[in-house]
Parts: structure tokens; sequence; C-alpha cells
């Protein structure tokens, strides 16, 4: 039996052994995906990190393999991860050891340097596990009186009477709670994504591609607060129906797109006040550099 062929088993054999011990995990994690809101980017993430470890083929192929037992140390810790979480019923732990399972097989049979060379790609999975509820809650409520916040100040600034308890807005012919759903946190966790993925590809800088991701926060924060606002205003000129049904809906999807815009903005700005510094090796084509020409 040839090299190549018992390579190729040994990584059918294990896939399959990887399936058999998470296949519920990936059930659940993609019933998730498919049934929250806030989570529904989950689909894109996992096609992008295969295409971030594809780009990156020449240099696996090229650096040698120094097998490491700590490789095989954490695997074992991943599935000991993996069943604390199944017995504890913690989701977060079943679904975040899988990054461990995948770091630690590439470890064991490449080393070092071929862990150093798929690291991002094998961090870009993290953002498919949805954040424990926990965590979630002490997130979101935070925002929901921060957007509540911007949307009295918006609302105030047009000479409208308000007033605001909490995360709830008080107009002269309605009443307007900021819900979770409301808090921008679902906007927020897919600009993220977004500005993760726009900041890689247009950008070689480490430091300008995490500012980019970064800057993705504030603008999904007062581009939530500019929604509630903008509801309230219109809920004033034209009832309570304007806070509901499509147009509520509607001013989602819009606002999102201005996230966009703002962010495409802010990476272009930041990008002409620090322009990168052109070397002989930066300055050739990319596919060039990738095959060594």
């Amino acid at each position: 039996m040839s090299r190549t062929v018992r390579i190729v088993l040994a990584a059918l054999a294990t896939l399959a052994a990887f399936v058999v011990l998470y296949r519920h995990v990936l059930v659940k994690l993609v019933h998730d995906w498919a049934t929250d809101g806030n989570y529904s980017h989950g689909f894109l993430i996992v096609p992008i990190a295969l295409y971030f470890a594809w780009e990156r083929r020449v240099q696996i192929k090229g650096a040698p393999r120094q097998p490491s037992v700590v490789g095989w140390l954490v695997v074992a810790g991943s599935l000991v991860v993996l069943a604390a979480g199944l017995l504890g019923a913690e989701l977060f732990l079943t679904r975040v050891s899988i990054l461990g399972v995948l770091a630690g097989a590439v470890l064991f049979v490449g080393g070092w340097r071929h862990l150093r060379i798929v690291a991002f790609p094998v961090a870009f999975l993290l953002l498919m596990v949805p954040i424990p509820a926990i965590i979630f809650n002490q997130i979101a409520f935070p925002l929901q009186l921060l957007a509540s916040r911007c949307g009295e100040a918006g609302v105030a600034a047009l000479g409208i009477p308000v007033l605001r308890e909490g995360n709830v807005i008080v107009l002269a012919n309605t009443t307007l709670e900021v819900a979770e759903a409301c808090s921008g946190i679902r906007s927020l966790i897919s600009l993220l994504t977004i500005g993760i993925v726009f900041g890689y590809f247009v950008d070689r800088r480490p430091w300008m591609r995490a500012l980019t991701a970064l800057m993705t926060i504030p603008i999904a924060v007062l581009a939530n607060g500019m929604r509630v606002a903008g509801t309230g205003i219109a809920s004033h000129y034209y009832g309570p129906a304007a806070a509901e049904g499509f147009l509520h809906e509607f001013s989602g999807w819009l606002v999102f797109v201005v996230s966009l815009s703002l962010l495409f903005a802010v990476q272009r700005l930041f990008a002409q006040l620090f322009p990168p510094v052109l070397t002989p090796l930066t300055a050739r084509p990319a596919v060039a550099q990738e095959f060594g020409a």
C-alpha cells in the first residue's frame, strides 16, 4: 500500500470518527443557525474558513512536517471538554471543543508551523459558535439601554416631547420598548463578521485588519441608535403603526446597509490616512507572491 493511500485512508478514518463524535453537536448547531436570527451568518463561516485555509495551500505544502505530541494532548483535552459539555448540557463547551480538536489534529500531524499557518482560519470558526446565554444577556441589555438613550436624544433633538424609563421610550401618542431584538446585537455580530472578512481582503497589515473589525462595534451601536430614534420620530408623526410590521423590518435592513456603507467609508479613510508602505515584495502581484514568482 502506497504512502498516499495510507494518508488518504487515515484522513477518511479521522473524518469518520469526528462525524460520529460530533454528529449531534453539529446538527444542533446548524439548527440554531437556521432558527436564531442572531447567528444566521453561521452558514457562511465554514465555507469562508475553508477558503482561507485553501488560500494558504502553498505555504502548507512548503512547510516541513514536524508532528508534535502536544497535538495529541490538545485533542484529548478537547474531547474532555466535549464530555463535560455533554454531561452538563453546556452547548458552548461542546461546540468550542470542535476548534480544539481541529487545532490539535493539525499540530499532531503537521507541527507548530502548520498550526501557525492555519491559525486564522481555525480561529475564524469561532464566529459560528453562538455566544453563551449568560454572556449574551450581559451584552444585550446594556445595548438596549444605550439604544434607548440614543433614541431619546434623537427624538428630543427635534423638539418632540419624550420620556425614557430604562429601555422604554414614552411619546405623546405611543410607548416604544427597545426589546432584546432591537438591541442591535444581531447587526453587531453580523457586521463584526463582515468587518473581519472585509478587512482581511482589503489590507494585508494585521493592525489595519484588527482596526477595521473593531470599528464595526461603534458603527453598529450608532446605526442602531439612529434606527430607534427614527422609529420614535416616525411614531410621533404617523402613529404606532410606524414601529410595527413591514416598516419596522425594512428599517432594520436599511440601517444595516447604512452600517456597511459607514464601514467601507471608515476603512477607506484609514487607508488614506495610513497608506501601506510598498516594498519590492509587497509591490508584486498577489499571484506572483503566492507562487513564489
